[in-house]
């Protein structure tokens, strides 16, 4: 899908990594962009000539300094000179502090910014969008329902028409003493009405019920478009979120993606240690961002 809407423009900030170089390499060749790579320049075309990488293929721009590589990189894409911009051998919270920088242009003033990623799960057929495993630690309700549309416009961008969404919560049982459980009584009702977009809503609903339609049956859950075959989950916090998300990629052989959104212009965000297929990944969600 990425390859369909052409070569984007993609901005990398500290791209003097292996993992980093090897992954704008391949969504290079396979068409999706050409990148600006903000670093040391000697050291990123050593680590290219390594690789048997043309560095010429690059526009590499000449910084060694951490905080000015991102500052630069934000720049290029806030000002239209870049579509897309990467993390790359830098810290999470250098790069964020970047993206959320007022004078920078990039965070719409008022904006939430949060973290969405897909996941490629073994023995489950479609993707699945999930949120929020990175960036806010426990989203209120208003949040929430931002997160639903930012949930819905990724699928949407999968070619979803129209996402299922779960509401995680420890039980599919509805407990008011429980928040995750009432908040997600009333989104249900929400987008029942409408006032959620183009999404179906369900919740609460345990993991187990959300993925697995035979845990659906047996737990006597009936009645729901949601259950067993969610599209997207919407998780309570961010610790059972991160869990969810590193025990699958760790224990469960998931394939990953990961973007942050929220921001005008669609930006990377993966871990430092994350290979380079992810990278690849990650980077050919955010090129279907690009608007």
């Amino acid at each position: 899908m990425a390859r369909s809407g052409g070569r984007r423009r993609l901005a990398v900030a500290c791209a003097a990594d292996a993992h980093t170089v090897e992954a704008v390499y391949n969504a290079w060749r396979e068409g999706i962009v050409d990148a600006t790579l903000f670093g040391d320049k000697e050291l990123i075309s050593d680590i290219c000539r390594k690789m048997s990488i043309d560095p010429g293929i690059f526009n590499i721009v000449d910084e060694k300094n951490d905080l000015e590589c991102v500052a630069k990189a934000v720049a290029l894409v806030a000002g239209n000179g870049a579509d897309v911009l990467m993390k790359g051998l830098v810290s999470t919270d250098k790069y964020m502090r970047g993206i959320l920088n007022k004078d920078a242009g990039l965070f719409p003033p008022k904006g939430t910014l949060s973290h969405v990623s897909v996941i490629d799960l073994p023995g489950r057929e479609g993707l699945l969008c999930i949120a929020d495993v990175a960036v806010i630690p426990l989203p209120d309700f208003k949040q929430k329902t931002i997160l639903i549309k930012y949930l819905a416009a990724i699928s949407h961008s999968l070619g979803v028409d129209v996402p299922k969404i779960a509401c995680i919560a420890p039980s599919e049982q509805v407990l008011p003493s429980v928040i995750s459980s009432s908040e997600a009584c009333i989104l249900t009702k929400m987008a029942d009405r409408g006032q959620l977009g183009r999404v179906v809503v369900d919740g609460p609903l345990s993991l187990d019920v959300a993925l697995y339609p035979e845990v659906a049956v047996e737990k006597k859950v009936t009645g729901s478009a949601v259950a067993g075959y969610a599209d997207c989950l919407l998780f309570p916090n961010i610790e059972s979120g991160n869990v969810f998300f590193k025990s699958a990629s760790h224990f469960g052989g998931a394939e990953i993606a990961a973007i942050v959104v929220g921001t005008n212009r669609p930006c990377v965000l993966t871990s430092r240690g994350d290979t380079p297929a992810t990278k690849l990944y990650s980077i050919a969600l955010a090129c279907l961002q690009c608007k």
